[in-house]
């Protein structure tokens, strides 16, 4: 945007002109010639500046302004301000040019078309205005908002010298102007026309303290007269009249000013509040430039030296890292994604025989690797399992989460019984094993470590520790919460686990699991800690992952925080943000950062982290996102060195066929399948025996609702069995901690087909049902 016209004579002239007047000028003759000076200088700047003391001055004078002076004051009203000011339209669209037009105290303003540029107009209203500002203001229409100065606030920004904004008791306009000056110039008119208002007297404003208060006691007099009270009992009843409206005008000129005050506190907090996020939001954008102008840079440099390209894209990514990472060396994964050595590193992903467009199994990773470790998990049996969900067997209602909330303000939520369309077909103890989607990582580590490369054990370790997010992503459906001592059991022998899962405690709610493959181990705990933010819910894991091979090594790590965003309005969407420390009993630990998607970021889940040794030297670098991929680069003392290029860890498997509006992965899809031989085989606690589960995925609503609110109504009573003693079956609390082991006997009873110790949790509830 063009700066307006500036002349500092003519500014310093007009300042004085409307310095005087303020000043209350012992003639409005000297007023007159003031201005009129400052007029031959700069005609149209003396039309728009206006000082702002102008009112405060006289308003503290004991005296209204005379008659001269106000209609002096009133012709001023009679002024055209025009110019185009950047106005903030909301996040999405940022800060927009917009034609505003001050005329006879209301700002006007219009969409412009194009990049027109346009300088600021002052013309008298009784002048007939320019041939272009005539034109243009015809081309724009109609305006699109009214601003009343008289009622309206207007305030400067403290952190940008270019912005102000204007409240109108309804809502607040924030403007950028083109420089400094030009700020200053609009604040100057519009507050010279706002205080132009307030120099009217106003019969029904309240005065100040020192004001007289007028009462007529004549209805009073005449009434007491009638009574025939005397003289001096009529004077003091006037009186005694007279000082009590006094207290309570005084009262009221205080509450008046409390008011103003609560006001314009508001006006600040909110002007403050948006100028604070406008910083951010400007930072974010200015550091995005700069790292976008950096990567240019770094992309032509390394046309010519590629040795030069990995050096700056280490520089790059420690800048990336918490302040005590900082001699970790990361890679940053935008670099890295949008460079060739993406495209090389995928060429690399090599399919085994067992990986079609269906079924993905282990992938390689390295040229040259041992064939036990690039087809690992290929010795294992094919099962075939379903492929998609049953076809449903009733039309589907949607139901408004607001409508939910509304409807039940003010009451327990954890009594409120939600439809089952807010829950997908899966329980949380099927949630747990989901995390083992690609235990094959974990297959890999083990054969690794049994060659002797413990650095790439950590690096599958870590891939693992990722992988489990990204089924998340584009879940929008919450899993069902298991009841107490319901239990789901996964024997996967095409993948080599076997793995079980219970609900060890209602409150808090504590999910255990237990998982065995091929020369390793995993088992943990999981407790969410929820904190509700209106728009959005906070889940902090509590509890602690361990996984442990054969030969004695231990990596223990904790999940990071997953937040779900616009509960009430917009796409609903979850992202995954903190630090996750996986700790190992041996030669080497891990460090993953999941970096907190922004409003403008165009690259979000980013993964950045290292493998260190035990004198804490990062020897290898991880980077990716979590719901695609991940990639490692060893950093060796060369930058020629063998293995220094970046390599492919972990891909996501391609999404099924069959999509349905729960976003179940083709994994997923197999969790909660029945056959007949397997129903047989299971105890009466198990999750694909749960009724209202059962019939969400079938498709039948309406059952599937009613069961659900028969199994809550049962699952109220847990709180009881618990307090009188309930233990889990499987698992046992270990002394003076909070983590659950198992104690081992579910594959054998299953042997047997002995479940006489497993309740029937799904049935209905006896009326004589004890819980001793």
């Amino acid at each position: 945007m063009p700066p307006p016209p500036s002349s500092s004579s003519s500014s310093s002239s007009t300042a004085t002109s409307f310095r005087s007047l303020s000043n209350r000028c012992h003639s409005h003759e000297e007023s007159s010639s003031s201005s009129s000076s400052s007029s031959s200088l700069n005609p149209h700047r003396n039309n728009r500046h206006r000082s702002v003391r102008s009112s405060s001055a006289i308003e503290s004078n004991s005296r209204l302004p005379s008659i001269r002076e106000t209609q002096f004051l009133l012709s001023l009203q009679n002024k055209e301000i025009s110019g185009i000011l950047q106005k903030w339209v909301n996040y999405g669209k940022g800060w927009r040019p917009r034609f505003f037009l001050l005329d006879d105290g209301v700002l006007s303003y219009y969409k412009t078309n194009g990049h027109h540029h346009h300088h600021h107009h002052h013309r008298k209203k009784n002048t007939p205005p320019g041939e272009d500002i005539s034109r243009w203001i015809s081309r724009l229409g109609n305006p699109i908002g009214e601003i009343h100065l008289k009622v309206s606030s207007i305030k400067e920004s403290r952190s940008d010298d270019k912005r102000f904004s204007i409240f109108t008791g309804t809502k607040t306009l924030h403007l950028r102007a083109g420089s400094r000056e030009e700020r200053v110039e609009w604040m100057e008119a519009l507050q010279a026309v706002k205080d132009l208002y307030p120099r009217i007297p106003n019969s029904g404003e309240l005065t100040g303290n020192g004001g007289l208060v007028v009462v007529s006691t004549k209805r009073l007099r005449q009434r007491l007269m009638d009574e025939g009270l005397s003289e001096e009992a009529i004077k003091e009843s006037e009186q005694i009249m007279r000082d009590e409206f006094s207290l309570l005008h005084n009262h009221l000129v205080v509450l008046k000013q409390k008011q103003a005050l609560l006001v314009d506190t508001l006006r600040q907090l909110e002007s403050e509040k948006v100028d604070l996020e406008d910083t951010v939001v400007d930072e974010s954008q200015r550091q995005h430039e700069n790292m976008s102008g950096l990567r240019q840079q770094k992309s032509a440099e390394g046309s010519a030296s590629g040795s030069d390209d990995d050096h700056d894209r280490h520089d790059a990514a420690e800048e990336e890292t918490d302040d005590e990472d900082d001699d970790d060396e990361f890679l940053d994964t935008q670099d890295f994604l949008s460079s060739s050595s993406f495209k090389s590193a995928e060429s690399e992903f090599q399919k085994t025989p067992y990986d079609s467009d269906e079924d993905e199994g282990p992938l390689d990773i390295e040229d040259g690797m041992d064939s036990c470790i690039k087809f690992v998990g290929s010795n294992y049996p094919c099962v075939m399992r379903r492929k998609k969900l049953p076809d449903p067997v009733e039309k589907e209602k949607g139901v408004s989460l607001w409508s939910m909330i509304k409807d039940n303000i003010g009451k327990d939520l954890t009594r409120v019984c939600l439809p089952v369309y807010f829950n997908e077909p899966i329980s949380s103890l099927q949630k747990c094993f989901e995390d083992l989607e690609y235990s094959f990582l974990l297959d890999r580590a083990y054969e690794f470590g049994k060659m002797g490369n413990s650095l790439m054990r950590a690096l599958n370790v870590a891939a693992f520790a990722v992988s489990g997010y990204a089924s998340t992503d584009g879940r929008h459906c919450k899993p069902f919460n298991p009841l107490l001592g319901e239990t789901y059991e996964a024997d996967y022998p095409d993948k080599g686990i076997r793995f079980i899962s219970e609900k060890v405690s209602h409150h808090p709610m504590v999910v255990a699991c237990h998982c065995e493959g091929r020369g390793w181990k995993f088992w943990g705990e999981s407790d969410l800690k929820s904190k509700f933010w209106g728009r959005s819910i906070q889940l902090d894991p509590v509890g602690t992952l361990t996984l442990e091979f054969d030969d004695g090594e231990i990596f223990q790590w904790s999940k990071v925080t997953t937040s779900i965003y616009n509960l009430i309005l917009g796409k609903l969407y979850c992202d995954h943000y903190g630090t996750m420390k996986i700790q190992g009993n041996q030669k080497y630990s891990c460090k993953l950062k999941f970096k907190e998607q922004s409003l403008i970021d165009r690259n979000p889940h980013q993964v950045l982290g290292g493998v260190q040794d035990k004198n804490g030297k990062t020897v290898a670098s991880l980077f990716g996102k979590w719901d695609d991929s991940m990639h490692y680069k060893i950093n060796g003392g060369s930058r020629n060195a063998n293995g220094s290029e970046p390599h492919l860890l972990w891909k996501r498997s391609k999404p099924s066929k069959h999509l349905t509006r729960y976003n179940l992965t083709r994994f997923a899809i197999t969790l909660n399948e029945l056959t007949p031989e397997l129903k047989e085989k299971l105890p009466s606690t198990d999750s694909r025996l749960r009724p209202d589960q059962r019939c969400l995925e079938n498709g039948e609503y309406t059952k599937a609702n009613e069961e659900k609110l028969r199994l809550e109504q049962r699952q109220r009573q847990a709180r009881k069995m618990q307090e009188r003693g309930w233990k889990p079956r499987w698992f046992v609390k270990e002394k003076g901690g909070e983590s659950y082991s198992y104690i081992g006997g579910y594959w054998e009873a299953k042997d047997r087909g002995n479940w006489e110790s497993c309740p029937d949790i799904f049935g209905q509830v006896p009326t004589d049902q004890n819980f001793d």
